[in-house]
């Protein structure tokens, strides 16, 4: 076994990178985009690097990837100052498809090392400072880089947004993908089996966050949200992050747990659910039973060519039919390499649903003594329906 393939963790093939870098070559030609700029510190919603590299942004250490429509890569990221390797096609299994690798030690909480990575990029560029130049995830992308490309060397080019370009071909996922997908899917069915199992009365919620934690290290996850609560019967448990997650279970108590982690080949899915240490009350479990209905009735809606839009409409129409609140927020979206991942299910949302897009459904409201939902991912198919990839009962667990 090769000493370094055996350090990566469930590394995507090479088949689906060039599938990917295949089409995504194709748009750009027909957009007549010369090369695309990314940028993203971070792996919960930095999935373009993730997709082109198979090699995450990680710790707000910032990593640009430079992609152009006829050549191999460069990655820029953490590393000593002038460093520069450069790799022939096979040298170097973690980093495929890139012809060179550039460091700076830069840190975001650090102003002046602002234009470390902007230079270099700039440097990495230079062949296309009359090109169309493409940016990926502007939201993501540091002002200093873009001021940098655009007030230096490349003041002469043009730039454009190609989000949108890439989008329609990163959420729709490949065969290989819905394999992970499905993968990762069962990791959360056995970390929230493992909390139920271990939940006991004098436990913080972080520590009974940490079990879901755990298992999903076992299965190779690298990164999540474990956002929980607990409470009386009759208090709603909104759940929060780790900075309020140190109240005491007690007995009798509701917890309520979201595991959104990502797994095996870096892919999110999120399960959601609540359990009591004793009896759940009548109104809890009728609640719990519309917010089913409420997650079919999306579910039923998610068809190929179906518009998001739409899909929202009906959603909060359905929901003030039944007399429960409409949703002002989110209450379904895309998953994959970003936690959140285009399309959005809301009046916002321009991009259509698709064939093999895989939609995290999560209806949620709050009334004066309940906090009910429900956290599912979806596969979505033919026009007959889409697919619970999750397997865990859908119920609330009395414990």
């Amino acid at each position: 076994m090769n000493a370094q393939l055996e350090k990566i963790n469930s590394p995507i093939s090479n088949a689906e990178l060039e599938r990917r870098w295949a089409a995504i070559r194709a748009a750009m030609r027909e957009r007549h985009i010369d090369v695309l700029v990314m940028q993203a510190n971070n792996d919960f919603m930095g999935g373009y690097i993730k997709y082109f590299t198979d090699v995450p942004a990680t710790n707000g250490y910032c990593v640009t990837v430079i992609f152009p429509v006829d050549d191999r890569m460069t990655v820029i990221g953490q590393g000593p100052f002038n460093m520069v390797r450069e790799f022939a096609h096979e040298d170097d299994l973690l980093r495929r498809g890139v012809s060179k690798f550039m460091g700076t030690p830069s840190y975001a909480s650090a102003h002046f090392t602002a234009s470390y990575d902007a230079k270099l990029a700039e440097k990495a560029l230079s062949n296309y400072a009359h090109a169309k130049i493409g940016l990926l995830g502007v939201a993501a992308i540091s002002y200093a880089l873009v001021d940098t490309l655009k007030k230096g060397a490349l003041a002469n080019a043009i730039f454009s947004d190609e989000s949108e370009m890439v989008d329609h071909i990163k959420c729709v996922k490949s065969a290989e993908e819905i394999s992970f997908l499905r993968r990762v899917a069962h990791m959360q069915d056995t970390a929230m089996q493992a909390v139920f199992d271990q939940i006991r009365p004098g436990m913080t919620d972080l520590q009974v966050a940490a079990i879901a934690e755990q298992v999903g290290h076992d299965f190779g996850s690298e990164q999540g949200l474990f956002l929980c609560a607990s409470s009386p019967l009759g208090v709603p448990p909104v759940f929060a992050n780790r900075h309020q997650q140190n109240r005491v279970i007690k007995e009798g108590d509701q917890f309520t747990l979201l595991i959104e982690n990502s797994g095996a080949g870096g892919y999110y899915t999120e399960l959601g659910r609540t359990c009591v240490l004793g009896k759940a009350t009548s109104e809890m479990k009728e609640e719990y039973e519309f917010v089913l209905q409420a997650q079919k009735f999306t579910a039923s809606l998610l068809k190929p060519g179906a518009d998001c839009a739409d899909i929202w409409q009906a959603y909060n129409q359905y929901m003030r039919e039944h007399g429960r609140p409409e949703e002002k927020r989110l209450h379904c979206h895309g998953q994959g390499y970003d936690m959140v991942e285009r399309p959005l299910v809301r009046m916002d949302e321009t991009m259509k649903i698709a064939k093999n897009m895989v939609m995290a459904a999560h209806p949620t409201y709050t009334t004066e003594r309940t906090y009910s939902w429900s956290c599912d991912d979806f596969l979505v198919g033919d026009i007959d329906g889409s697919e619970r990839l999750h397997q865990f009962p859908q119920r609330i667990h009395e414990l």
